[in-house]
């Protein structure tokens, strides 16, 4: 079922997006080599508390979980797609990309955002890879208006990023959602799709529009740790999300970070 957000849950969520997106990019300053994965974790979570905040992704169990998320980001390493677990033993080096994925409940309502940030410095394919990945999210979120349709959306992104010259893989498995009240919410949103097809969009849903492209195939694997899913050929993966409402004219990115960050 399709959540439209009140007024008041409208105002909380804007101010949990504007404390999400400055504890993710205070996270991204941090990445460097050296620093393992772990490090990143522990300091996003105090940053969520020291905010009177609580991390979303911290013991969530999502449907079909084993096991509760055993962190507060997940930290995707190079070929993994998403939902990587931090870890003391996993140091990031000069040349790996990485995506920072971090969820936070403000006053019992949730928003969701994500970047992908290179260590150092990186290659050329991984630079292009991050940078048509943030510029699918944005397409998707032009796309994102009252009266258009989940489909839209992910026809949008589709044509864009098949339009590049270089053929990158749209994970087909994962995929955009909603979200507010919880931390996944219908509808379901992928990357790809048929324009004017699915659910509708209405002023006051709220909504995490997620990109993950592979600078191979699309296909993915998932980890014995029942979490990372990686590329299924090896190739490096990039993955960005805001958590945006949308309204009668252009949608509002409830997770933009601040002027200065």
């Amino acid at each position: 079922m399709i959540i439209i957000k009140t007024k008041e849950e409208i105002e909380i969520l804007r101010e949990g997006g504007k404390r999400l997106a400055t504890v993710l990019y205070k996270v991204k300053d941090k990445v460097a080599p050296g620093v393992s994965t772990k490090d990143l974790d522990l300091y996003a979570e105090k940053l969520i508390r020291e905010m009177g905040d609580t991390p979303a992704f911290l013991n969530y169990r999502p449907e079909g979980a084993s096991v509760p998320f055993p962190a507060s980001i997940c930290i995707s390493v190079n070929d993994e797609v998403v939902h990587g677990i931090p870890s003391k033993t996993r140091i990031l080096e000069e040349g790996d990309i990485v995506s920072l994925d971090l969820g936070l409940k403000h006053r019992n309502l949730y928003t969701d955002t994500a970047i992908t940030v290179p260590v150092g410095k990186v290659s050329v394919a991984s630079k292009k890879l991050m940078e048509v990945t943030d510029q699918a999210l944005k397409i998707g979120i032009d796309a994102a208006m009252a009266g258009n349709t989940v489909g839209d959306i992910g026809h949008a992104i589709e044509s864009f990023v098949r339009a590049q010259k270089t053929k990158y893989g749209i994970v087909e498995v994962l995929s955009g959602h909603g979200v507010g009240r919880g931390i996944h919410e219908d509808p379901f949103i992928p990357n790809f799709g048929k324009a004017g097809k699915g659910e509708k969009l209405i002023p006051g849903m709220v909504v995490a529009l997620e990109p993950m492209l592979n600078n191979g195939t699309k296909n993915v694997t998932l980890d014995e740790d029942g979490y990372t899913f990686r590329t299924a050929d090896g190739k490096n993966s990039a993955h960005f999300e805001h958590t945006i409402l949308i309204t009668d004219g252009d949608a509002e990115i409830l997770t933009q970070p601040p002027k200065g960050i």
